[in-house]
């Protein structure tokens, strides 16, 4: 099969056995047609990327730069999920207990696929938070242990080590990052100096949610398993704006929430959790199976789940390959580019992200100088339906802006004649 044809495939193959009774079943497959047939196409101008904006049903008006916080799903994931809900409500029992198997592992290949890995190491979790307390929950620290988590972490990951430290005694080390590193070799500085012969555990960001900031998961990886040390990431930043191969990045945990970059319905997310590296992990919860299955579902044994959002994260991962990986990353930089090319020579602003393609991606954040970040926040909201990241910590002052493949070079020149005119 060519390309589009196999994209509808997998839109209609996953359709045809779990939408079998449903009413709206051929007007799906006609949506999945003639969106397959216009997003697989070779063109990337500006056309284009509109066509994709307009698979995203937005308030009136707004113009939307907070995707790092929480994203939007394309029509398609909004039209398949609530089929796979409608279907479950017509036949609880069927589907809940076992009728969704084959759809539910078909899901759990496609993501496999997405991020490189097996998926025999992918659990489908309900997002970062969950992957990071399962990890911290499971690894067995102590007094004299070291974990480290470097200033920019995310509470969601802080948190759950702070809890265990509560209670187990280890020791968490805070190096400082710097916000504009010249390289990735001066990231990679910093946690080289902060491990001991006590460190066990790298609990880090790929990307981080201040400013955009991509740090080097692989050379950190490598340089950690030289000295025994685990290594888990929090990729809620990352995955989604660029290709990702995870056996690549060698990290022994990588935890990611969907609804951001990614596209899924909302509470879902992956933890991918390397092979060798899966004794470690213990379930939060436990039920029925847990003593019958020693795989990675264990990990998300729940026994009841929100099946129609799991199966729409199957349809999400088929609208990212429609685009593919390697145009939207492309269209990411372009992005990048353009917006950092309105602003870095204006005095009246100053870019708070490194510019290097391997530094930064499809987060942004800029300081308006001689004004508060949520100042400037609420006059861009309430005076130009703006909708951003005030971002105030680390000295940074600044507006995360967050470009997605919904966002045209339109809306980003909206953008800055509003920042020029606030």
């Amino acid at each position: 099969m060519d390309r589009r044809n196999l994209l509808k495939y997998s839109f209609s193959g996953l359709a045809a056995s779990s939408l079998m009774a449903s009413g709206l079943r051929e007007s799906f497959l006609k949506k999945v047609e003639k969106t397959s047939f216009s997003l697989s196409s070779t063109n990337n101008d500006e056309d284009y990327w509109e066509l994709v904006k307009s698979e995203f049903a937005f308030e009136k008006g707004l113009y939307y730069f907070n995707n790092a916080s929480l994203g939007p799903c394309p029509k398609l994931v909004v039209d398949a999920t609530n089929e796979f809900r409608a279907l479950l409500d017509g036949f609880p029992s069927k589907y809940m207990w076992g009728g969704w198997q084959d759809e539910k592992e078909a899901t759990r290949q496609k993501v496999a696929d997405m991020f490189s890995a097996d998926k025999e190491e992918i659990a489908l979790v309900h997002n970062t938070t969950e992957g990071m307390n399962l990890v911290a929950h499971s690894i067995e620290l102590g007094p004299g242990d070291e974990v480290i988590l470097a200033d920019h972490e995310h509470p969601s990951g802080t948190v759950p080590w702070q809890h265990w430290q509560e209670i187990r005694g280890f020791k968490i080390v805070r190096p400082k990052l710097p916000i504009l590193p010249e390289s990735k070799e001066e990231l990679i500085d910093v946690y080289r100096k902060a491990i001991t012969p006590n460190t066990k555990v790298i609990s880090m960001v790929h990307g981080t949610n201040t400013n955009g900031m991509i740090l080097p998961v692989k050379e950190i990886s490598q340089m950690a398993h030289e000295k025994g040390i685990l290594v888990a990431v929090d990729a809620a930043q990352t995955a989604g704006t660029f290709k990702i191969d995870l056996h690549d990045l060698a990290c022994d945990f990588y935890a990611i929430s969907g609804h951001k970059f990614m596209f899924t319905p909302k509470g879902m997310g992956v933890l991918y959790a390397k092979k060798d590296s899966q004794k470690y992990l213990k379930p939060l919860i436990v039920s029925r199976q847990h003593f019958k299955d020693p795989s990675i579902r264990r990990l998300e044994n729940y026994n009841t789940r929100n099946y129609p959002e799991m199966l729409g994260m199957g349809t999400a991962v088929d609208y990212y390959n429609l685009i593919g990986a390697e145009k939207r990353e492309a269209r990411l930089r372009d992005l990048k580019a353009y917006f950092r090319g309105k602003v870095e020579n204006d005095s009246r602003f100053k870019l708070k992200t490194p510019g290097a393609e391997d530094l930064s991606c499809a987060i942004q954040n800029v300081e308006v100088i001689g004004k508060k970040v949520g100042d400037v926040k609420k006059m861009l909201f309430d005076d130009y339906m703006i909708d951003c990241r005030p971002i105030g910590s680390h000295g940074i002052n600044g507006l995360r802006i967050s470009l997605s493949v919904f966002t045209t070079k339109a809306d980003v020149d909206y953008l800055i004649d509003a920042l020029k005119q606030v």
